[in-house]
């Protein structure tokens, strides 16, 4: 069985009606947190991605960065790099030297790298489930439930700082038996970002094929 980890492993979700019963203990935390990153003109973090398939007897570590200006973003992990402006999505393959253009979805936006820290306000259920003390630091423990069971993600895991709100990781589970955890390595708030930062500039990749989806 070979196993591939997805640059954007967190572009799985659907967006549906927000469900009318929710954990309220868990609402104050998401919200608090929320409202800080959004508060951010920008931010840059660099991350460790792990990929576990227990059943499978799989375990696989990779490194990535990214810099998050409210709906753009810029990706880079393994090889790869994803730019989102916020309309148009570029991803660059190193090893082809080849970038797809394609138009951003905005339903697989709801849980792109951009937006896990709002993801929680529509179509998931949310609900506390302990206060927890990860190498050192106490961290309050939140699943978040698709509302729709479609879904091939049936859980997402965030882990917030209590200290500051910050989110020291997250981890997805899907259907299938992999369980994704990205924790967050290096954090830089307000970071300084261009409209540069968010396009992909041909002129700096030399040869490079372009493969224009839209």
């Amino acid at each position: 069985m070979t196993f591939k980890f997805p640059l954007l492993a967190l572009c799985a979700g659907l967006a549906l009606p927000a469900a009318a019963q929710q954990d309220a203990k868990a609402g104050k935390i998401l919200d608090a947190m929320s409202a800080k990153y959004q508060a951010m003109k920008a931010f840059q973090a660099s991350f460790t991605q792990t990929l576990e398939n227990t059943s499978a007897k799989v375990k696989q570590n990779m490194s990535g960065d990214i810099t998050v200006a409210g709906k753009q973003f810029r990706l880079k992990m393994s090889g790869q790099e994803v730019i989102n402006d916020g309309k148009t999505t570029w991803t660059y393959l190193k090893n082809e030297n080849e970038v797809n253009i394609s138009d951003t979805d905005e339903d697989t936006q709801e849980m792109s790298p951009s937006q896990i820290y709002t993801m929680y306000k529509k179509g998931y259920k949310y609900t506390y489930v302990q206060q927890s003390t990860v190498a050192g630091e106490v961290v309050d423990v939140i699943d978040l439930s698709p509302e729709n069971r479609a879904n091939d993600v049936f859980k997402v895991r965030l882990s917030i700082r209590k200290k500051d709100l910050s989110v020291k990781s997250w981890q997805m589970f899907k259907k299938n038996g992999n369980r994704y955890t990205f924790a967050i390595n290096k954090f830089v708030p307000n970071a300084a970002v261009t409209p540069a930062t968010f396009t992909f500039n041909k002129a700096l990749y030399k040869g490079v094929k372009v493969v224009d989806l839209r």
